[in-house]
């Protein structure tokens, strides 16, 4: 057995199936590091101790009799608004939430590719947010600068991964809740094809624009998380043609044509883009276009995207509230939004819905010029914690629109978004940024690809939090 133990997903699986590790070991470090953290960074709303052990323990068996599967053994994190059997889905709230009976479909994935969940990651009140704070659980705190936030909605399992807890995270992404975290954190984030992975029991998340996606510090660890967790079952609305992720990584992506944007749709709210994102990002597309890509500045017509995506998320809200135990015990801004929903759920739902085919085409009509699109991920560097606490509901969705303008129209149109890290906003790289590449239907190899060789070139994996070396 090898006495250094390995950091990352791949490796982990790797040293596991040659028998350098054991599931235990890797475990039992996890849950050590949770542990220690949790009083300041609190990554976790659940932490699953004594199961995590016992699957440990029958990894560690199946091993040795010779069993081989993609993460047999590999301690892994989700988010808590996805369901794992003997555990309560709370999705940020405050009450007291039933255990669940089964396991959502993501994670019965990934339990059958032999993953070990040691917990859950804590979410803003029904992912609402980005930043990781409420009633229910406290400040999540970014592990890079803890006066900071690591963003939201997944930003639990951001900071989970960002300070080395776990290998890799599942986290979902509505209005950009993985890849504004992973941008804040210094992490690769996968927002992939609607319905690439199953949001079931869910037939569809947030009337269609939720996904779940992988969060981890690099390309291949994200792709492989975003393989084993991919594909669906009877009742999901959306089903798209598997893609090969994993075969991606290591291909070269060729010359693309890539269009560099700045423009955010319309929300008739005040934004605007910090220089020290805007020049991160141009340093990134000096990089592609020295690598051999063709950039050019072009923008995608957004047109009314935002008409369609008001109603879908306050009518998932509303839904959601739903399966809350005592809805007054839910954030004020919560509730507002909720009866926003209710008044937007009926034929303004219809229309948001109906709209969508001609947003992608409007949208889409930038794909027939380029293959990717290169945008901020987040108008700013990472927030103060608290920074948006005791605002009303209309300053809280201002504040939250003039920070994260970029990434949610990609969720209104369905297509692979993912965020790369992009550098640091001050010299003591202390807060991280990233940049988005956006593709259009199905386009998760390419954008694996150049993200993989624009790692390859930056090598972003070799930095890691100052105080939390994983």
């Amino acid at each position: 057995m090898t006495s250094v133990i390995p950091t990352g997903l791949g490796e982990r699986a790797r040293a596991l199936a040659g028998g350098e590790v054991t599931s235990r070991a890797l475990v039992e470090q996890s849950l050590r590091r949770i542990a220690e953290t949790q009083p300041t960074l609190n990554a976790f709303r659940r932490i699953r101790a004594e199961a995590a052990l016992r699957e440990a323990a029958e990894a560690d068996r199946r091993l040795a009799a010779g069993e081989r599967l993609p993460l047999l053994g590999v301690p892994l994190a989700v988010k808590d608004d996805t369901d794992v059997a003997g555990e309560p889905t709370a999705f940020g709230c405050r009450g007291d939430f039933p255990a669940k009976t089964e396991d959502g479909e993501a994670v019965r994935r990934l339990k059958a590719a032999g993953a070990v969940i040691v917990g859950k990651t804590n979410t803003p009140e029904l992912g609402q947010w980005p930043f990781t704070e409420g009633p229910a659980f406290g400040d999540t705190r970014n592990p890079w600068n803890p006066e900071y936030t690591p963003g939201g909605s997944s930003g639990g399992g951001a900071a989970a991964v960002a300070a080395g807890l776990v290998p890799a995270a599942l986290g979902s992404d509505g209005a950009g809740s993985v890849r504004i975290p992973a941008a804040w954190t210094h992490l690769v984030g996968i927002k992939p094809q609607r319905g690439r992975i199953s949001t079931w029991p869910d037939a569809e998340a947030f009337n269609g624009i939720t996904c779940n996606g992988p969060l981890a510090r690099t390309v291949a660890d994200a792709a492989l998380l975003l393989h084993v967790a991919s594909g669906n079952c009877e009742g999901d609305l959306h089903c798209p043609e598997p893609v090969d992720v994993l075969s991606a990584v290591e291909r070269d992506p060729g010359r693309l044509r890539i269009a560099l944007s700045f423009k955010t749709a319309f929300t008739g709210t005040p934004k605007r883009l910090d220089p020290v994102v805007r020049a991160a990002v141009v340093r990134l597309a000096e990089r592609l276009a020295a690598l051999g890509h063709e950039v050019v500045e072009a923008e995608p017509r957004y047109g009314l995207v935002g008409f369609s995506f008001l109603p879908r998320a306050t009518a998932g809200l509303t839904e959601w509230s739903g399966r809350v135990p005592d809805p007054l015990l839910l954030d004020i801004r919560t509730r507002g939004a909720v009866r926003n929903g209710r008044l937007l759920g009926g034929a303004a739902l219809r229309w948001a819905r109906s709209y969508e085919e001609p947003l992608r085409r409007q949208v889409g009509a930038i794909f027939e010029r380029f293959d990717v699109v290169l945008s901020p991920t987040t108008a700013t560097p990472p927030l103060r914690i608290g920074a948006m606490a005791g605002l009303s509901g209309w300053r809280t969705d201002r504040a939250m629109i003039a920070a994260c303008p970029y990434a949610w129209p990609w969720n209104v149109l369905g297509w692979p978004a993912m965020n790369v890290p992009a550098g640091f906003a001050d010299p003591a790289a202390t807060l991280p940024l990233g940049a988005q590449l956006l593709g259009p239907a199905n386009s998760e190899p390419v954008l694996i690809s150049l993200a993989a060789q624009l790692e390859a070139d930056q090598r972003w994996y070799e930095r890691h939090p100052p105080a939390h070396h994983a």
